[in-house]
């Protein structure tokens, strides 16, 4: 088949003659993705303007500022996230790695702005447990805001303790005794408190740490991690190497000597006034306790578990015991998250002091 021709100017000129210039990404993309299997782990401990600080393989002395891969996208990357890094691992100044994957996570600790927002934030993943941080006193405690936080925990797969503070001003026992049916953990962390029954719970854990502003949520870290104020600057390496109010951040538990593994990691949260749980179901806060998980089976279709009048055929109501008592606790429980407004949050919160 014969090229079709032209001339200008005396030249002939066909198809061969005619060099076609690429548009801008034209070039055929492959599905096909690095499988980075020279990736090294590393747990991220801190998040400031699209630049993640991490500690390679749990070892705080390994730490590396690093950005996300492109091929990632827009994919949220939060405190505790497992992640897999390449690239410069040196840790020195001014160099960056390349997050490259995130892992599965085992749990997440999510809020919402108010119970009326979908959007849902994660504020900490992969923590085994979530340390409720309340003032006896100075600024009074609350209910509404544990009640709250516990409803998010349950449906994250933590593992809730309330940490009493400022226990120099009241006695714990009054309030702890509104979550005595659930089975609660309750440790006392005042200025005076010996801290081991809280060492003990800690110890080989990742933690997540929230309280109101005014709690002592701060001087607990300090007392815990006592060079905290010089490792948030380290351990963040983020940005200007500052951690702020804003930004959660993880930090390692000394070891009992010097050189020692970590034994274990604190996050650090900023202090919030609201927790919102639009995200929550009645199904995942139920989920976290066995009888009662087992006892909804037999409620009828579209049961709240609220109880009468609007679930008469609730199946709550027919257990006994220590499961009944334990039912009434959730159904507080489930209230406090089907009612939208206020978590009871302390208005007149002061300086984060024991």
């Amino acid at each position: 088949m014969s090229r079709r021709a032209g001339t200008v100017g005396g030249r002939t000129y066909d198809e061969s003659d005619v060099r076609i210039r690429p548009g801008k990404g034209s070039r055929p993309r492959t599905k096909n993705r690095p499988a980075h299997e020279d990736a090294e782990t590393a747990m991220v401990v801190s998040v400031d303007r699209g630049r993640w600080g991490c500690v390679l393989d749990g070892d705080p002395e390994r730490r590396v500022v690093t950005m996300r891969a492109r091929e990632l996208g827009r994919t949220p990357i939060v405190v505790g996230d497992q992640v897999g890094v390449v690239g410069d691992l040196s840790g020195r100044r001014d160099t960056l790695a390349r997050i490259v994957r995130v892992e599965e996570r085992s749990t997440v600790l999510r809020r919402t702005a108010d119970d009326t927002d979908p959007f849902e934030r994660i504020v900490v993943a992969n923590a085994d447990q979530l340390l409720i941080v309340t003032a006896l006193a100075d600024p009074p405690p609350r209910t509404g805001f544990v009640e709250r936080a516990l409803a998010a925990a349950y449906a994250g797969g933590l593992t809730p303790i309330l940490c009493l503070t400022k226990s120099d001003l009241a006695a714990p026992d009054e309030f702890a005794a509104h979550f005595a049916d659930l089975d609660l953990p309750v440790v006392t962390a005042g200025r005076d408190d010996d801290l081991s029954e809280l060492w003990s719970v800690l110890d080989g854990r990742l933690t997540a740490l929230i309280g109101h502003s005014g709690v002592g949520k701060s001087t607990l870290v300090n007392r815990l991690v006592p060079d905290a104020d010089r490792a948030t600057g380290v351990v963040s390496g983020v940005g200007k190497g500052r951690h702020t109010s804003t930004q959660s951040v993880a930090l390692p538990l000394p070891g009992a000597e010097a050189g020692d593994p970590p034994r274990g990691w604190v996050v650090d949260t900023p202090g919030i006034r609201s927790f919102g749980l639009a995200h929550v179901t009645p199904e995942q806060i139920i989920d976290a306790f066995d009888d009662l998980r087992e006892a909804i089976d037999d409620c009828p279709r579209g049961c709240t578990h609220l109880g009468p009048p609007a679930d008469p055929e609730c199946a709550l109501d027919a257990l006994t015991g220590s499961s009944h008592r334990r039912a009434m606790a959730v159904r507080v429980l489930l209230a406090s998250v089907s009612a939208t407004g206020t978590d009871d949050a302390p208005t007149d919160a002061r300086d984060d002091t024991l």
